[in-house]
């Protein structure tokens, strides 16, 4: 029997309907700066928490718990996809991702395979369908993924970098070879994608997070079509945000992918956000993380000027990018409740 949902915001959002306030999540809300979380992290490594649904599902919850989001985002990680298709993954604590065999020559694309998605990510499906059964119904379940340039980067630098220039060295003198590892990344997101949904996830997002190291002309190149045979494969199961960070000046070609949503940065403001992306397409995030660590009377003045600014429809309320791990907890909930309990003038 499907589970009725008890809040549904971001749901209509996303269907285009005039709501009555702003929906509001925040990236990484599920993880680094909640003590419930930390302390789980001592037990347990990265990878522990992430393949075991118990703890994914526990993980999940703990922000709807304490700060009342109007959505869950199941704890997971990009990098389970490269894992899947056959590369060594480390998740090193307070390091970051390590990938010891990297893709650098078309002969190193024999090292990668589409994998059987069920076979390799079954625990990422098993973990939606108790974190729905625990939900009961309080709030929609996002699942997401890496969009394939983010992911080709780092299977071919091996690690995070800030310009990732091995990345764009294998694109610029192996384009055959870089492509062919795109739409194999693109085959299993949207196998990956499709999965997810069938096990639960009300809506999708897609990271592209290192979209921004990529100027107009070569992200019409490395991203957005890829980007686009995902939205187009998966738009019709669920609905899609796509958050391309740093690619502020491709928005219109991400608004020409169908896709339900736009994720957008601090980097630009509202106004030009809704200019570039066109009247139709719902908006997401850009309140600068950093700004969290303000007092939280700037907190709820800064978040009130947003709202303000974007308007009480077609916007969902997040940050520019994911919660920083030293935030107080107070604060990120100040943020939250300011924006379901913003008093609107119609």
């Amino acid at each position: 029997m499907e589970t009725i949902l008890k809040n549904d915001l971001i749901l209509r959002v996303l269907r285009g309907e005039n709501v009555e306030r702003v929906p509001v999540w925040m990236m990484r809300q599920a993880g680094r700066f909640l003590p419930e979380y930390r302390k789980l992290r001592e037990k347990y490594t990265f990878f522990e928490r992430c393949k075991t649904p118990e703890l994914a599902c526990e993980i999940t919850l703990q922000p709807i718990r304490r700060l009342g989001v109007d959505a869950a985002i199941l704890f997971s990680d990009i990098l389970v996809v490269p894992e899947a298709m056959g590369l060594e993954v480390q998740l090193v604590e307070k390091v970051g991702p390590i990938l010891p065999s990297t893709i650098r020559r078309k002969e190193d694309l024999k090292k990668v395979r589409v994998p059987d998605i069920q076979e390799s990510l079954g625990y990422v499906f098993d973990a939606i369908r108790l974190i729905r059964q625990e939900l009961a119904g309080q709030v929609p379940l996002i699942r997401f993924a890496g969009a394939p340039w983010t992911l080709l980067c780092y299977m071919v630098q091996g690690k995070g970098f800030k310009t990732f220039d091995e990345a764009k060295r294998f694109c610029y003198t192996n384009p055959e070879a870089a492509h062919s590892l795109l739409q194999m990344i693109t085959d299993t997101t949207i196998t990956y994608l499709e999965a997810q949904i069938e096990a639960g996830a009300d809506l999708v997002q897609l990271f592209d997070s290192w979209a921004g190291l990529v100027g107009p002309e070569d992200f019409s190149v490395f991203c957005q079509p890829y980007i686009h045979q995902i939205v187009a494969a998966v738009k019709e199961k669920a609905p899609v945000i796509v958050f391309a960070k740093g690619a502020w000046h491709s928005l219109p070609s991400l608004r020409d992918t169908g896709t339900n949503a736009l994720g957008i940065d601090w980097c630009l403001t509202p106004e030009l956000a809704r200019t570039l992306a066109g009247g139709a397409v719902v908006l997401q995030g850009n309140f600068d993380p950093a700004k969290l660590y303000a007092p939280i009377l700037f907190i709820e003045k800064e978040v009130g000027k947003m709202l303000e600014r974007f308007g009480k429809n077609k916007y969902i309320a997040n940050l520019g990018h994911g919660i920083l791990p030293d935030i107080p907890v107070k604060h990120a909930k100040a943020f939250v409740e300011t924006v379901k309990n913003y008093l609107w003038n119609n």
